[in-house]
């Protein structure tokens, strides 16, 4: 990996931040984006400290001008795109019943969980066909939600799809379903509810225990 670069979207936090630290290691240039700008700039920092390189350029991926930006800006930067891994996703509501949600709720998780992914690999792809030597990899980051929540059971087909597009070019995609972790959103996740507690995760991971973001 050594002077390639990689992007990481929600490489603030958590996997993300996991992920671009471990590209770092091996060499490659490194671009974080995510909305929580203090955390991006430390993990930053935490690249730099150990040799890396490094840049963050905030914002949300839900937005479509965000992301051609965010993928200019990496261009302009390093001057191409070898790999990326799609991170971001939240999870800013309690945990309810699709039907309980509101129409404001739905949209809002479509958007984060869903419509940032077509958003992100449509430019990252664009590029990768655009650039000499051609190609590149792209790694989505699913969720053991995706086994029956509405937006990640979604996201399964859309990366399904695009894989054969992508890989028509020369593009390798694959989509990663990890288990539940020992993050932030996680954690907070198992207090939103009583009965999702750490326990009842740990029961959808052969596992059986949460897992640190590092191993992954």
């Amino acid at each position: 990996m050594k002077e390639k670069v990689a992007l990481i979207t929600g490489g603030s936090s958590g996997i993300g931040r996991a992920a671009a630290l471990l590209f770092a290691r091996e060499g490659a240039k490194v671009v974080i984006t995510a909305r929580g700008e203090e955390r991006g700039k430390s993990a930053v920092r935490e690249i730099e400290a150990a040799g890396g390189t490094a840049l963050f350029i905030p914002g949300d991926v839900s937005q479509a001008s965000h992301v051609a930006s965010l993928v200019e800006q990496s261009v302009a930067a390093f001057g191409r795109i070898d790999y990326e891994v799609n991170n971001s996703a939240a999870l800013e509501e309690p945990f309810a019943l699709t039907v309980d949600f509101t129409e404001e709720q739905f949209d809002r998780s479509i958007a984060l969980n869903l419509k940032s992914v077509w958003l992100c690999m449509r430019q990252q792809i664009r590029q990768m066909l655009a650039q000499q030597p051609v190609g590149g990899a792209i790694v989505n980051t699913s969720s053991i939600n995706g086994l029956g929540g509405v937006p990640r059971a979604a996201f399964k087909r859309l990366c399904w799809r695009l894989a054969s597009i992508a890989s028509a070019a020369g593009t390798r995609q694959s989509r990663n379903r990890s288990g539940s972790t020992t993050s932030k959103r996680c954690r907070w996740g198992a207090s939103a509810v009583p009965r999702r507690r750490p326990k009842r995760h740990c029961g959808c991971v052969r596992t059986g225990r949460l897992m640190s973001p590092d191993i992954l």
